[in-house]
């Protein structure tokens, strides 16, 4: 089913973001994919389900399309080029203003806080973490914080008190007088702590399967 805000000049971007190397269909969660997806109000869902029809050119049209272009990046740049500068795309806070869209997929890969280098998804991968290891283990010396810490592009101190935030909601934890805010986190950062693990708390196999495609978007 046609995705409402879908429109036939997608497949141009989305075919270069196919064609760059290595040539082929980008993991769900992989940068590129995101960034798109972010750009045109799109699951990244959607985009890699269109990617795989770009795979098998299952139409008519895609298949005059990669004819046009897939042989020809000049040309598809440019094209692409002239989608971009059309009023709405790339300009998304002016063309969607007034309009009542979720974007909860967004809010995802966006700062916690103006001030925060925290994302949801950072969050996630360190809810994930936490989930494999123990009280004693839950520190920024941990081997598997620190490697955590280098992939999303945080400190492992900061990791740390995420870590000790979650504890708090934990009722698997025993919680004490000394349970404390760290206060390393701001309070914006701790309830997005907090929301996050309203999410997914409850539900460590379903996290571990998304932390492990949300790899993806650190590897590029």
């Amino acid at each position: 089913m046609p995705h409402p805000l879908w429109s036939d000049e997608y497949w141009l971007p989305l075919m270069q973001l196919y064609l760059k190397k290595p040539v082929g269909v980008k993991p769900l969660y992989s940068r590129g994919l995101v960034s798109l997806s972010i750009e045109l109000h799109i699951r990244p869902q959607y985009l890699h389900g269109c990617m795989l029809r770009l795979r098998s050119l299952d139409t008519p049209r895609l298949r005059r399309l990669w004819n046009t272009y897939a042989e020809s990046p000049r040309r598809l740049s440019r094209a692409v080029s002239l989608i971009r500068k059309m009023k709405g795309f790339g300009d998304a806070d002016d063309f969607y203003r007034g309009v009542d869209m979720n974007e909860s997929f967004e809010r995802d890969f966006r700062p916690v806080a103006a001030d925060s280098t925290f994302t949801p998804v950072k969050l996630i991968m360190v809810l994930d973490l936490y989930f494999r290891l123990v009280p004693a283990t839950m520190v920024a010396a941990t081997p598997e914080v620190a490697e955590l810490a280098k992939l999303v592009g945080e400190k492992p101190d900061r990791l740390e008190a995420v870590m000790a935030v979650f504890r708090t909601f934990d009722p698997c934890m025993r919680h004490g007088s000394e349970d404390t805010i760290p206060t390393l986190l701001t309070a914006a950062e701790t309830e997005a702590c907090a929301e996050v693990w309203r999410r997914y708390g409850m539900e460590p196999e379903n996290l571990a399967s998304l932390a492990a495609q949300l790899k993806d978007y650190w590897a590029d």
